[in-house]
């Protein structure tokens, strides 16, 4: 395919907009597949994405669209999520395309993670066309979706806002030859040097790691010799192709063009999302921008319930590989053992990674209770950075004082819904920054814990907003908290995977929430199992978990003194037995506390 046909482009929505059924039609129309034998939304293969309905990491696909001319185009359609926890695999499409089209749903209008992608849009300086898709829906507000594009941003005032149907195909012919028409031609040179950039990678038993590359200079041919930028690594592709979705073989491929390469690698950490791969006998001489390191938002730690440690740690290096996103190292608990301390986007990512070590590795996995950075300043002024596990956490007396992350979060929020959600920016510890007013909607700029706002502040903003709530977040800075590390004993050993830190005004009803929620999942034994809480070293909260039977010593059946002295020393000995090596710590007691 020539050059000047080629289009590289992205849908870019809020979830539940109509992304993958505008995907699924775009397929349909350039008979890219049959859909007489497939369900829909082909591009969202996984199981998580199906039982979710979201587009969890992106897919890629090439479309051949004949115009009214004649022409033929290679439409290469690279897929986006649409929840706020996956900016980042965004973002790595965005670096492969030369414009995207900004989905809208006629009946929720602009959203949150709308504002958010078309920021990223713009930051990497890609052309927009914007569509309104459920216009056909009887509750479709097209007038109020086209104002608030719009009010976007001052350049869309110009642009010609389509109105279509992703379910019954209404006009989305307008939308490929919008693509045709409005999105640039790649402008790599087909004499350079081979110039490839990975925006993203999977992992396969027998042909190992397959990388997604976009060709910027250059060709590149089946078996041809390569090396990665970063490293110097050479290797010889075993095969290239392209995705149809389904990837296909192909000979070569040309500057401009979107396929894969089958490195043949098989270690999991040979292959880095961002490096540039060139031609090792005739190398380019500067690598293509590479993408920004991720930050994850929280951690938590993974280790193996049923099966061993060499599992889940093959498990997690290919996870890895399908999900650049996710950062990981080893990790050793006292009551856990061996496992994984990772980072995750959001508490949504963190659900994902679980079920998929569940579903598509067949492992068993204990996930401890999340928690954000910390930065530690001790007493002599020498700063620890990255404390992202609370076991770890020098004891209080050493610390002079603890930095807690904070994010920098524009809310754009109906005036009706001003004051609730004003009302939870407080109750989450925010500092408001500025108010503005913008037509009918109040933009507020707070600044936020990232340990308040990574779990469950975005639901609660879109539940008291109904839904129109937007959401945009940019971290800040490193602030002086007064934070607390929460420790819990079990029959008086220390469990380290049951460390929280907070801040000191929620640690007090923290702990006792905690305690309490122990007495009822924690694993009874044959006699009471005390559980209590301290911070810095006083004790703030106690239970006792009940026996599984009464105590045979105090059961008021009349014994000799005898006979009770010697069950109270046999029960003393089984208790002095217990230590965290030994306390059993179900998956269900760390999804409990999640619930506190």
């Amino acid at each position: 395919m020539e050059q000047r046909n080629i289009r590289n482009f992205s849908i870019i929505a809020h979830i539940d907009h109509g992304k993958s059924t505008l995907s699924d039609k775009i397929m349909q129309i350039t008979d890219t597949v049959s859909f007489r034998n497939h369900e829909s939304q082909i591009l969202d293969d996984m199981d998580v994405e199906k039982s979710h309905g979201v587009t969890v990491r992106s897919r890629t696909v090439r479309n051949l669209y004949h115009d009214r001319n004649g022409q033929t185009y290679e439409l290469n359609l690279i897929d986006t999520p649409g929840h706020v926890d996956f900016s980042y695999e965004v973002s790595k499409s965005l670096s492969a395309s030369d414009g995207v089209i900004l989905l809208v749903d006629a009946t929720k209008g602009v959203q949150a993670q709308t504002v958010a992608n078309y920021k990223i849009a713009k930051a990497n300086h890609l052309p927009v066309i914007p569509v309104i898709n459920k216009v056909d829906n009887k509750n479709a507000q097209i007038d109020m979706c086209e104002q608030q594009i719009y009010d976007l941003d001052d350049s869309l005032i110009e642009k010609n806002i389509l109105h279509i149907s992703a379910k019954t195909g209404l006009n989305v012919d307008q939308v490929l030859e919008s693509i045709v028409e409005e999105i640039p031609q790649p402008n790599g040179d087909i004499d350079a040097p081979l110039k490839s950039l990975i925006f993203d990678s999977i992992y396969d038993s027998y042909k190992g790691i397959i990388a997604y590359v976009r060709i910027y200079d250059g060709k590149l041919r089946a078996n041809q010799k390569l090396k990665f930028m970063s490293n110097n690594q050479s290797f010889e592709n075993n095969e290239i192709g392209i995705f149809t979705p389904s990837l296909k073989p192909v000979k070569e491929l040309h500057s401009g063009d979107i396929g894969y390469i089958v490195t043949g690698i098989k270690d999991p950490k040979g292959v880095r999302v961002g490096d540039t791969i060139t031609s090792k006998l005739e190398p380019t001489i500067h690598a293509v921008p590479g993408y920004k390191p991720v930050r994850s938002v929280v951690y938590a730690g993974i280790y193996p319930k049923n099966s061993n440690y060499d599992d889940l740690k093959m498990a997690i290096e290919k996870l890895s590989l399908n999900d650049s996103s996710l950062y990981y190292t080893e990790d050793n608990s006292d009551s856990l053992g061996q496992g994984f301390r990772c980072g995750f986007l959001g508490m949504f990512h963190l659900q994902i990674v679980r079920e998929r070590l569940i579903n598509d590795f067949d492992i068993s996995v204990i996930v401890t209770n999340p928690n954000v950075n910390y930065r530690v300043i001790l007493n002599g002024n020498e700063a620890i950075n990255n404390i992202d596990n609370p076991a770890k956490m020098p004891n209080f007396s050493k610390i002079n004082s603890i930095e807690e992350p904070y994010d920098e979060v524009k809310m754009k929020v109906p005036s009706s819904s001003m004051s609730k959600v004003m009302d939870l920016a407080n109750q989450s510890r925010g500092i408001l920054i500025t108010m503005d007013n913008d037509s009918n909607l109040v933009e507020l700029t707070y600044e936020l814990p990232v340990a308040e706002i990574a779990y469950n502040f975005f639901n609660k903003l879109k539940s008291i907003s109904h839904g129109y709530a937007t959401f945009d977040t940019k971290f800040l800075e490193y602030k002086v908290s007064d934070i607390v590390k929460i420790s819990i004993d079990v029959n008086y050993s220390p469990v380290d995977a049951l460390t929280f830190i907070v801040h000191r005004n929620n640690a007090s009803q923290l702990a006792q929430s905690i305690v309490h929620k122990l007495k009822y999942v924690m694993p009874k034994k044959l006699y009471p199992i005390p559980v209590q809480a301290y911070v810095e070293g006083r004790v703030i909260a106690r239970v006792d978990i009940p026996p599984l039977r009464k105590n045979a010593a105090v059961s008021g059946e009349k014994k000799s003194i005898s006979k009770k002295q010697a069950l109270l020393r046999r029960q003393n000995i089984n208790k002095r037995k217990i230590s965290s090596a030994n306390i059993i710590l179900p998956q269900r007691i760390f999804d409990a506390i999640l619930g506190i």
